[in-house]
């Protein structure tokens, strides 16, 4: 797993980014950890830096890549 940045948000935890792999792995506030498949890098960074990373990912990330519960 990546490096994981913490981020203000009232459901999200942390994020990171793995770019050999196009993976974002998000940890939310209640521990669950996903990855999302195929994000470009500069999308990981539109998600970083958003107002809002929780609307951001569901309207952004939910219904665009492939993902899966990690831990």
């Amino acid at each position: 797993m990546p490096e994981m940045i913490p981020v203000v948000s009232s459901n999200v935890a942390a994020v990171g980014y793995d770019s050999s792999s196009q993976t974002v792995y998000v940890r939310f506030l209640d521990g669950k950890t996903y990855i999302y498949k195929g994000v470009p890098e500069a999308e990981f960074e539109n998600l970083k830096n958003a107002a809002s990373i929780g609307s951001y990912l569901h309207r952004n990330f939910k219904n665009v890549y492939p993902y899966e519960r990690v831990e």
